[in-house]
Parts: C-alpha cells; sequence; structure tokens
C-alpha cells in the first residue's frame, strides 16, 4: 500500500474516485523581480464588480439567517431579463453547482447496477468527467476537431441506448469556438428526445458570432435542453458561486429535488440581482474584454500562430508537448497560464499590459509558429 492510499482508519473512498482526474485550479503568477504579477490562468474578469454591486452587499448583515433556498428574488430578476418564466430557473452554486444538481438527477448507476452514459466533447471543461464520475455515469468523451470544436456528428453516432445526457460547451473552454444554431439545432434532432441535452453557456456574454447557436431559444424549441449560465464570468462574481440551469418544467420538476439547499448565499443572490439591474455596464465591460481578446488573437496570427476562433475570454494554443514549457516561460515574465500538458495552454483574456507581455512573449516563441 503506498501512502497516498492510506487512510485513518482503513476507511476508503469509493474505487471511481481513485479513477477521476484530480481538477487543476488556475495557479496565482509567481513574483518576478521588475514586473507586475498577472494571473491569467483561471479565465476569471480582470475586472471587479460593478460599483454597484459592492456598494449594495457591503452593509449586508443578516448571514445568521439562512438565505432563501429557491433564490426566489434573483429568479425574478433572470426570469424577466431572460423572458423566461420564474419556475423554469433553478439556481446553484455557479454554473458547475447547476451541472452537478443536473447530472445527480438524470445520469448515474442504475438499480440494475448499469451506468447511464453522459457523452460530452474533449478537451472540454476538465470538470466534466469529475462530475460524471462521482454521479455514477460513465463518461463518452469524443475528440474536438483539429481547430477545436465539437465533433457533433461523431458525438451523434456515440448515442446508445444508456445515453441519458449530452454535454455542448459553447464557447468551448479551453479551445474556443462556439457551436453554429443551425449545427446545433440539426443534432438536437437526432438525439432521442428522452436523453437531455445541457447546452453550456458559461461565456455566452463575450460571443460574438452572428451564427451562434442561443441556449434561451433552443429551450423554447425542445423539451430537453437544458441551459446553464454563470454569473462567474462576465459579471465578475466568481468569488460568490451563483449560476442557474434553465430548462422546461417537465425536467425543473426533477431538479428541484435533487439542488443543493441553500447553494447560493444571500449576499451572492444580492450582487447579482444588482448586477443584472445594471446590465448596461456588465456590457460595456464585457466588450472592453472582447476587444482585448480580438487585439490578442489578431497579433498572435500576425505572428504565425494558429489560434482556433476566440469566442469566450481566453485563447488556446495548441502547443501539444511544448505546453509545460512554454507555461514554464510565461512563469519567468510573471504570467501565470492554464497549461494542459502534452494538448495546449490556455490563456485568459487579463489587463491590457499582461496581454501585451504575453503577445511579446509569443513573439520570442518560436515553436508556436503555424501548426493547424
Amino acid at each position: 500500500m503506498t501512502s497516498s492510499e492510506t487512510v485513518t482508519g482503513g476507511t476508503r473512498p469509493r474505487p471511481v474516485v481513485g479513477r477521476l482526474p484530480r481538477y487543476a485550479a488556475g495557479k496565482p503568477a509567481a513574483a518576478v523581480d521588475g514586473l507586475v504579477s498577472y494571473k491569467l490562468s483561471s479565465n476569471e474578469n480582470p475586472l471587479p464588480p460593478l460599483p454597484a454591486v459592492l456598494e449594495a452587499i457591503a452593509h449586508q448583515a443578516d448571514f445568521n439567517r439562512y438565505p432563501d433556498p429557491l433564490s426566489s428574488k434573483l429568479r425574478a430578476e433572470l426570469s424577466e431579463f431572460l423572458g423566461v418564466p420564474a419556475e423554469d430557473i433553478v439556481t446553484g452554486a455557479g454554473s458547475l453547482g447547476a451541472l452537478n444538481q443536473l447530472l445527480a438527477t438524470f445520469a448515474g448507476r442504475n438499480e440494475d447496477g448499469t451506468a447511464d452514459e453522459v457523452i460530452y466533447a474533449w478537451r472540454s471543461f476538465e470538470a466534466y468527467p469529475i462530475s460524471v464520475g462521482l454521479s455514477g455515469a460513465e463518461s463518452v468523451p469524443i475528440p474536438v476537431t483539429e481547430d477545436g470544436r465539437h465533433d457533433l456528428p461523431a458525438m451523434a453516432a456515440a448515442v446508445t441506448d444508456r445515453t441519458k445526457v449530452i454535454l455542448l460547451c459553447t464557447p468551448n473552454n479551453p479551445t474556443g469556438p462556439v457551436l453554429g444554431a443551425a449545427e446545433t439545432e440539426d443534432f438536437i434532432r437526432l438525439v432521442p428526445p428522452h436523453v437531455v441535452v445541457v447546452i453550456d453557456e458559461a461565456y455566452q456574454e463575450f460571443v460574438r458570432a452572428q451564427d451562434a447557436a442561443d441556449g434561451i431559444a433552443l429551450y423554447r424549441r425542445y423539451p430537453n435542453v437544458v441551459v446553464l449560465r454563470t454569473f462567474s464570468k462576465a459579471h465578475g462574481l466568481a468569488g460568490l458561486r451563483v449560476g442557474y440551469s434553465v430548462s422546461n418544467p417537465g425536467l425543473t420538476q426533477y431538479l428541484r429535488v435533487a439542488a443543493t439547499p441553500f447553494a447560493v448565499s444571500q449576499i451572492a443572490e444580492k450582487a447579482a440581482m444588482v448586477s443584472l439591474q445594471n446590465y448596461s455596464q456588465v456590457v460595456e465591460r464585457v466588450q472592453s474584454i472582447v476587444d482585448e481578446r480580438e487585439r490578442v488573437t489578431a497579433g498572435l496570427r500576425s505572428l504565425g500562430w494558429f489560434v482556433p476562433d476566440a469566442q469566450g475570454n481566453f485563447v488556446w494554443l495548441g502547443l501539444g508537448a511544448d505546453s509545460a514549457e512554454f507555461a514554464e516561460l510565461a512563469a519567468s515574465k510573471a504570467l501565470s497560464v492554464r497549461a494542459f500538458p502534452g494538448e495546449g495552454v490556455r490563456v485568459s483574456i487579463g489587463e491590457a499590459e499582461a496581454n501585451s507581455r504575453f503577445l511579446q512573449l509569443c513573439a520570442t516563441y518560436t515553436k508556436g509558429r503555424i501548426r493547424s
């Protein structure tokens, strides 16, 4: 028995835990003399919450009471904002919390011992295999195309009698491209109606592609579609953990059973509501990040780098075996980036100075020049 396998009192986790990958959160940048350090490894919004949000929550003090388990006020605000019934919204601790509630409801291990299957593109959000495994279901990862897109025909072909959930991440994290409206609708029509199709739109506010799929429009047309969204990215509320799902009553009635009670705190609910009420300011801030994203992608391509269509608040460098080396070089420049060893590097769009330093690094790193 290795030291990592030793557990006090002989207690051991479920076998699946040992087979799951470990979630690797982005790390802060190391200090380097003479340089300001920048964290570009977690797809965080480099801007703080809106001033109105900070003011609204500054004097909140009712934390001796439990929050509303249904987040009723936030759901009412979202109902008006999205034009959907409040009853179709289920909040969670970020969009990941909402996803875990969904998997706990619709995918797992059946009474006869068989495991349901969950299909998703890969590489995609690294929490997917962890969440699926913990639910008791089996992952069916389908490789993305060379340009980082979902291979929807291959995903449709992978559907079996055991398929219960399909995850579509758009824009895809970490590669960047979105799903098109027409191809997504064609895909949904191929999927059996009892299979839940989840459209994960954590970065929806950053999308500028004219033909991008619209999760809310698809939820309105297809009873088996669920949309995931979050306040972590565009709204700059990552530390407060508030997200939600939108689905039709046939699904929502069951999601509420599995929803974690009190997952969204009073302060998170208030912050999200005020941010929505000042959404025009959120749009301005998001556009400033999109402008920086366009500057970075144009700069990379002018240097001869291949960059997949970037529609989130990050860019993807398909560096393969050179990924770890590039991340170490970035660290020496006081930049933290997110390396996926053997695959590539995801770099979040940050402050203008950070983005410029990243481009300067890419100008000297010749291993990244055109590779498609």
